[in-house]
């Protein structure tokens, strides 16, 4: 084990030439980042977790009743053991062959027994009203936490001047701020690694999780080689856009369109400003070329960038994907589901008629026409 660690922690690999741990011990004089630190963030994020669920049921709750957003499920489907059986043991989505041979067994029409498991299906979908609660608190945090790092970084040179990032390095003291900052964040994002197996699960499940696994890996490696200078600029540069996108996402739940597509239009010119735009341009500049100027390149440098790079393509991803929306908004006048979301609805896919009713009526679910389900008015069916 102690030849792991040694390996692990080889200076060669984390550190620039002729530094070692020993030169960013504490002292009297200045506090440096250490690894052990970190361990703080899991105490922390259990109690995060603890006041998000004291949050949703005491605050986020009370303010959805009274915006008139309901804890209805959707239509609960006519019990039926046979259809049942086949729901959870062989297939949500039943071919053409077997919805055949299930028609002539129950004496249902077909339409019928699509329609039993379109409300099957939507049984397990999330109501509005746990949207609502999960993204109001997902805006309370963002807003919090971009609001502090403003008031943090307005007072930092490095926020004025990149090459400050890299002045002294890696003998750059951590600031109680600093360090407040960093645990913070760090916390938030293992609170989103443990809950997000019981939130809303979404299609971009995958892609949100390697996003929170890069964001884990980028915030504590660049505490350890003490790149936080640089680090609390890309931290407060993604939160910037996060809060909107919830407050988007918190109105169309509540069914304010109009205030739900400024939001929107807000969080797009956002979002595709500071990832495309700023990020690049002024981080990803100071960590490439600047710290190659002043620093000059490391294994843990190339390592850091990577990660940086990494994100970059999950904002080009992404904003990808919003001015697709963005696109179909302006030439359509109304916006299929989006790519990155679950179906926004709670409803979606509902059909009223029981089984053995009329197969050749319209179907029409919350607004929306079709048999589907899926267009929507308005940009903010986004639903991150």
């Amino acid at each position: 084990m102690a030849g792991i660690l040694a390996w692990f922690w080889n200076e060669r690999f984390w550190l620039p030439h002729n530094v070692t741990w020993a030169d960013l011990k504490n002292t009297e004089e200045a506090t440096f980042p250490q690894a052990e630190d970190l361990y703080l963030a899991f105490p922390l994020a259990f109690c995060m977790l603890m006041v998000r669920l004291i949050f949703e049921r005491f605050v986020a709750k009370p303010c959805a009743i009274a915006l008139n957003i309901q804890a209805n499920g959707p239509q609960i489907a006519q019990p039926n053991a046979i259809l049942e059986k086949v729901f959870t043991a062989i297939t949500k989505h039943p071919d053409e062959k077997r919805l055949e041979g299930l028609s002539k067994q129950l004496d249902w029409d077909v339409r019928s027994i699509q329609r039993w498991f379109r409300q099957r299906r939507n049984q397990e979908k999330p109501s509005t009203l746990k949207r609502f609660c999960e993204s109001m608190w997902k805006f309370s945090f963002g807003l919090y936490v971009f609001t502090y790092g403003v008031r943090f970084l307005k007072k930092t040179p490095w926020l004025w001047n990149t090459r400050h990032c890299w002045y002294n390095y890696p003998y750059q003291p951590l600031t109680p701020d600093l360090h407040y900052y960093y645990i913070l964040e760090l916390s938030f994002y293992w609170s989103l690694m443990f809950s997000q197996f019981t939130d809303i699960k979404r299609k971009d499940f995958g892609v949100m999780f390697l996003h929170h696994l890069v964001s884990i890996f980028l915030i504590t490696f660049s505490y350890v080689n003490n790149m936080a200078r640089v680090g609390t600029l890309v931290l407060c540069l993604h939160d910037s856009a996060d809060a909107l996108l919830e407050a988007a996402k918190m109105a169309n739940y509540a069914k304010f369109q109009k205030i739900c597509d400024l939001l929107f239009v807000m969080f797009a010119m956002v979002f595709i400003t500071t990832r495309l735009g700023i990020f690049p341009l002024w981080v990803l500049n100071t960590t490439l070329f600047e710290s190659w100027e002043i620093v000059g390149p490391y294994p843990s440098w190339w390592v850091f960038n990577l990660l940086l790079l990494v994100i970059q393509g999950l904002n080009c991803f992404w904003s990808y994907l919003i001015v697709k929306i963005a696109c179909k908004a302006i030439s359509k006048g109304k916006v299929s589901k989006d790519d990155r979301s679950d179906i926004e609805s709670s409803s979606d896919e509902e059909d009223s008629e029981p089984p053995g009713s009329n197969p050749h009526a319209a179907t029409t679910t919350n607004g929306t026409s079709g048999t589907n389900g899926y267009l929507l008015t308005g940009p903010c069916s986004m639903d991150d």
